[in-house]
């Protein structure tokens, strides 16, 4: 039997999950001309991200500054140092070459963001006034200037998206 807590979880990963899916579908249908189609499913992911903050405050899942970081680290650090190796050695051994590199490309990643929130945690100033630049490409996150080459998946200047 589940408990509310349970449950709380499980809404929220679904509902996050929503969110980025119909995210995708919005940027497909965009693709096709439909930009009706795009803006409702734009409309329906703001609504699944209503939701699942609401289920994440449900579960009392936002702490402050301090443990929020290190519960990104962690986070962070497992993905990169078990969940990424085994899905990457999944991935090879079934030869899903597209898996393998979404794989790969998403462990770098992950190493970066524990190491930038490893630096936040240390000085939370560190970024005052700092742009981060993600790749669209792979998500490789840098602050300041983007690259003129992805390190990670070699994606250009211009495949970088600024976030303030």
């Amino acid at each position: 039997m589940s408990t509310a807590n349970d449950d709380l979880k499980e809404a929220f990963a679904g509902e996050s999950q929503a969110n980025r899916k119909y995210t995708a579908f919005a940027r497909k249908a965009d693709e096709e001309g439909h930009p009706g189609v795009a803006k409702l499913f734009r409309a329906a992911a703001e609504a699944e991200t209503v939701h699942a903050l609401a289920h994440l405050a449900a579960m009392q899942g936002v702490n402050d500054t301090a443990t929020n970081l290190k519960e990104a680290i962690a986070g962070e650090t497992y993905e990169f140092t078990d969940m990424y190796p085994g899905f990457i050695n999944d991935a090879k051994g079934e030869s899903h070459q597209a898996a393998m590199l979404s794989f790969t490309r998403a462990n770098a990643v992950e190493k970066e963001h524990a190491s930038l929130y490893q630096t936040a945690a240390g000085d939370y100033a560190k970024f005052e006034g700092v742009t981060f630049h993600v790749c669209q490409t792979c998500g490789h996150t840098v602050p300041g200037e983007a690259p003129d080459a992805c390190p990670v998946c070699g994606a250009t200047k211009d495949e970088f998206k600024a976030v303030e």
